[in-house]
């Protein structure tokens, strides 16, 4: 697992809000990877299809449910997802681009395009979750090849620079992102094709999205998302459990064990 980002790639993260780690994964890490997220899914998917709805955007025939097969905090119901998720050395990987002393799981999530699935709309990703960071953090590593035929990822470079705490839904309107930020239509969006084994990792205020899967084979893609150790709760439910929720104050700091502190720098 290549988690040593280069000064390059460092200076790319910080500049660009976005940088493409392509031999994240070797041969062997990779199986293993997709043979845990297909486990993971499939166990996920069964207990939805038995009336769980954790964490799943199953269940519903709408344009979301088409864009991908969207299942968060697998580690929490499958111990390989677990183990993968909490290496130290991916949180290292986030924390060093990032920037920041100490990173903590948000939440992880599959993210399978279907065949012939609906684009993924231009979205950022931070003003969703229950705390506020210029420095959160996304890794998505392809399972797949990530191509422009099967919908691999587009970002609209240094938005994280000039984003606010601002957003819009995954809906049908690929432009919806521009009412927030008209000035952003002057960006020239850029493809990111990445191998199976890439890892793209980018700051949660880069505004990203992907294209149409036009192919009769899913792609793949299992990602997490990092906190900054520090990060205080915003008054947004997001993902949080009701219980923990409750127990928390606008202001207050998100450090129970349900965010797993995985990586803190020496």
């Amino acid at each position: 697992m290549n988690t040593q980002p280069t000064d390059q790639q460092i200076e790319q993260y910080q500049r660009d809000g976005f940088v493409v780690i392509e031999d994240f994964l070797d041969a062997d890490e990779l199986e293993h990877w997709r043979t845990t997220t297909d486990d993971a899914v499939a166990q996920r998917l069964d207990a939805t299809a038995k009336g769980s709805n954790y964490l799943t955007n199953q269940g519903a025939d709408n344009y979301y449910s088409q864009v991908f097969t969207q299942c968060v905090r697998l580690a929490d119901t499958h111990e390989g997802m677990r183990d993968i998720m909490m290496d130290p050395r991916v949180g290292q990987l986030a924390g060093t681009l990032a920037q920041v002393d100490g990173i903590r799981i948000w939440h992880d999530q599959a993210l399978i395009k279907p065949p012939y699935g609906n684009p993924t709309s231009w979205h950022l990703d931070n003003p969703y979750w229950s705390f506020y960071s210029r420095d959160a953090i996304s890794i998505w590593v392809a399972l797949d090849d990530a191509t422009l035929h099967n919908g691999c990822l587009w970002y609209l470079p240094q938005t994280h620079k000039t984003a606010r705490f601002e957003n819009v839904g995954i809906g049908q309107n690929m432009r919806d992102i521009f009412k927030v930020y008209p000035e952003w239509l002057q960006i020239e969006a850029v493809p990111v094709p990445a191998k199976a084994g890439a890892a793209v990792l980018h700051n949660g205020l880069t505004a990203h999205g992907a294209g149409t899967n036009m192919t009769p084979r899913p792609r793949r893609a299992m990602t997490c998302a990092y906190m900054p150790d520090g990060s205080t709760f915003n008054g947004q439910a997001s993902i949080l459990p009701q219980e923990l929720r409750d127990s928390l104050q606008i202001g207050d700091p998100i450090d129970s064990d349900f965010n797993a502190l995985i990586w803190k720098k020496s």
